[in-house]
């Protein structure tokens, strides 16, 4: 089925996190502690964890570090205890914002939250107020050029839920959560390595953005992924340049 153009969008937001690479270390070992605390620490029947020491490998954090990190949230060594906490609300024009965040302190957390989005022209919702416009699922992105038959018939005979082609070319495989790390494996074991692979928030509707309302966005945007407790930011805007 045809979908709506992404593929600018997702490499413009791989890029500004390429860029943030002195943070992802710190994301990625804060989702290593909570997953292994949640589901132990070992990799062979923890998905969660190992989709996080995957993340923990693509950013070069040293396999010691991410050793002693599951081992402080199993408890064989000292460590702090993350919780998680989401966010939701409204960015400029209405777009819908949730923000995942990690901490240790939720009152120092909520506050930086409430900040950025009232100090840049957003308004911080209630819990559910935009989640419902976001699928929870697994998304793996090919860029356009990548043989769409092929892609296909992997995806939906390892469990995929649908196949999506955008305007640009770019495709989409989507997954139940739980069928996404066997479409993952399944796509790299035929050759299809993808250019993001990961369990997301997916937006069902999309809310265009240009000139200075996309500017404010990105600003908006960049200030709360920069905040210190939050992993992941999710947002229904296509921010033309």
């Amino acid at each position: 089925m045809a979908g709506h153009s992404k593929w600018a969008n997702i490499q413009h937001r791989k890029g500004r996190q390429d860029d943030k690479r002195g943070k992802a270390w710190t994301r990625v070992i804060r989702e290593i502690m909570v997953a292994a605390r949640l589901g132990g620490g070992d990799l062979a029947i923890n998905p969660r964890l190992r989709l996080a020491v995957e993340k923990a490998k693509a950013v070069n954090l040293p396999i010691d570090t991410v050793k002693r990190n599951i081992d402080k949230a199993t408890g064989n060594l000292e460590g702090v205890n993350y919780e998680e906490i989401r966010y939701e609300g409204y960015g400029i024009g209405g777009a819908a914002i949730i923000v995942d965040t990690m901490t240790d302190n939720r009152v120092r957390t909520v506050a930086e939250v409430r900040h950025a989005f009232s100090k840049y022209g957003g308004n911080m919702g209630t819990e559910n107020s935009v989640s419902f416009q976001f699928k929870h699922c697994g998304q793996l992105v090919f860029a356009p050029g990548t043989d769409e038959d092929k892609v296909m018939e992997v995806a939906l005979e390892a469990g995929a839920e649908d196949v999506v082609t955008d305007e640009d070319g770019a495709i989409e495989v989507l997954t139940a959560v739980t069928h996404f790390e066997a479409v993952k494996n399944a796509l790299e074991a035929a050759g299809l390595v993808p250019e993001v692979a990961e369990v997301t928030m997916r937006a069902e509707n999309t809310i265009e953005l240009s000139g200075e309302e996309g500017a404010k966005m990105q600003k908006l945007l960049d200030i709360i992924e920069d905040l210190d407790d939050v992993q992941d930011v999710f947002h229904n805007a296509v921010i033309s340049e």
